[in-house]
């Protein structure tokens, strides 16, 4: 279910129980924790969802602000919320509904405008144990590879634990290098000042989100967390 949805664009599934409440979420990040601390097909096989979830499910009313679902999305480091609908069920925000929120806006704020942070890179022959560290370390669901604008996320370790490990079925996955194991994703490298209209009209209809701007990283949570500016103003 989890590979289905990573390529939709969005990396949580809700949880739920009887008569189908809603009482948590789960996605690449717990199967990351997860299988570093038991990278065997014993944690695929004979752990439950209920043993793993996140109960930090955020449910929004129609009264939350954007304000304040940008605060809890920051408490919880994770662009996921649902809403009740009118269906009698819940509809879900993610990453990418604000990137269309923001490719619909209109301000004057510019990729250069961007607050700066470090970019984390991982090198060829670390061992996949060692770029999961630095993902759990850095709170980061992506790195680069040093010196190029390749770069490898949760959703391409989930897609070949499945795919390309069997689930880990006589394969000691942790120990392996990086380069006898997996392909990288592309990020789009972006030359000229976009404004943040424009860069989330690209990053929305991109498969792999994710835009190099001279020495920085652009994600969709970068695009979420600019949306409090003051200097933006949204459409009807």
């Amino acid at each position: 279910m989890l590979i289905h949805y990573l390529e939709s664009f969005t990396d949580s599934l809700v949880v739920t129980e009887d008569d189908e409440i809603p009482i948590g979420v789960i996605g690449g990040r717990e199967i990351i924790e997860n299988i570093f601390k038991n990278p065997t097909s014993d944690f695929f096989d004979n752990t439950t969802v209920e043993q793993i979830f996140d109960k930090n499910l955020v449910i929004l009313s129609e009264n939350t602000t954007l304000g304040e679902l940008l605060t809890t999305w920051k408490n919880t480091r994770r662009a996921f919320s649902i809403i009740p609908n009118h269906l009698g069920g819940y509809s879900a925000i993610s990453g990418r509904k604000l990137l269309e929120i923001g490719a619909n806006c209109v301000t004057d704020l510019s990729l250069s405008e961007f607050p700066e942070k470090n970019v984390i890179s991982f090198e060829k022959d670390n061992s996949i144990k060692e770029i999961i560290q630095l993902m759990l370390g850095n709170n980061t669901r992506k790195l680069l590879l040093k010196d190029t604008n390749y770069f490898i996320s949760d959703r391409l370790l989930i897609q070949s634990i499945a795919k390309d490990f069997d689930f880990f079925r006589n394969v000691k996955f942790l120990e392996r290098k990086f380069e006898e194991s997996f392909k990288l994703e592309e990020a789009t490298k972006i030359s000229k000042d976009m404004n943040l209209a424009e860069i989330s009209k690209m990053m929305y209809v991109m498969p792999h989100p994710y835009v190099i701007y001279r020495d920085q990283v652009i994600t969709p949570w970068d695009i979420c967390m600019i949306l409090e500016s003051d200097r933006i103003e949204f459409m009807g």
